[in-house]
């Protein structure tokens, strides 16, 4: 019996073709091998964006929180006049009602000559009260503000366009200790310092955002207080503009 042809089967030459497996030191094992490090590599530079971008987003909230510290501020300047206004008023009106007591009889005219004088309040500088905003926001609003340049270099719209390269550069610049303990590749190594410079700023911003939250809470606290003072002001001003009106009816 004569043996079958080799084209017997249509899929002979194709299975064979395909059993030869690759070995380790083959082609099959270097373009694995070459995907697994472009793999690293885009996985290290979209975690280096990822801290970028939050980083970005840090110095946002900081500048948001300063700009927000200094108009609580001026809110706390405006409160300050208010309350001179309100004090210089009550002043007035007491002046007003020796006056009226003056002019109702002479008995009234004897009690005020007797009687001691209210304290004058001392005249606005320049009209406008110097106010002073607690210690800890003072501090917290220096210390960010000296930040303000990485925000403008962490913004995307206002980052340089040819700074790419800076990142691979500064990766020179680390001491041997630190360069043994990144990666050897040149690429990978940017990345994972490019990471972990980056979650040191965070790590500065996060207490420093910290710092400006208690700050601004210690001035809210000590406005509250200065608005009870003031509403407690109002009210008694009030009661006393109603009886000296009353008594101004009745001369």
């Amino acid at each position: 019996m004569s043996a079958l042809p080799r084209s017997y089967n249509p899929f002979a030459e194709d299975e064979e073709e395909d059993v030869a497996p690759a070995g380790p030191g083959g082609a099959g094992g270097a373009d694995r091998q070459r995907f697994l490090q472009q793999e690293v590599l885009r996985r290290s530079a979209a975690t280096a964006d990822s801290t970028t971008r939050s980083l970005s987003l840090l110095y946002e909230s900081e500048r948001i929180g300063v700009a927000a510290s200094e108009e609580l501020i001026r809110q706390g300047e405006a409160l300050k006049r208010t309350e001179q206004m309100v004090d210089k008023m009550d002043q007035d009106l007491k002046t007003s009602q020796r006056h009226i007591n003056s002019i109702k009889s002479v008995w009234g005219g004897l009690v005020n000559y007797f009687k001691a004088k209210p304290p004058e309040s001392k005249p606005e500088q320049n009209g406008v009260p110097e106010y002073y905003a607690n210690s800890r926001l003072k501090e917290a609003m220096v210390s960010s503000k000296e930040q303000e340049s990485k925000y403008q270099e962490s913004h995307p719209n206002l980052r340089k366009l040819d700074n790419s390269d800076n990142d691979f550069n500064k990766a020179d610049l680390v001491s041997s200790g630190q360069r043994d303990a990144y990666p050897k590749n040149q690429q990978l190594r940017a990345y994972h310092q490019k990471i972990d410079n980056n979650l040191d700023e965070m790590s500065s911003g996060l207490s420093r955002l910290k710092s400006l939250a208690l700050g601004l809470q210690t001035e809210i606290e000590e406005q509250d207080d200065m608005l009870d003072r003031l509403t407690k002001k109002v009210e008694t001003l009030d009661v006393n503009i109603k009886n000296t009106d009353r008594k101004v009816r009745q001369l």
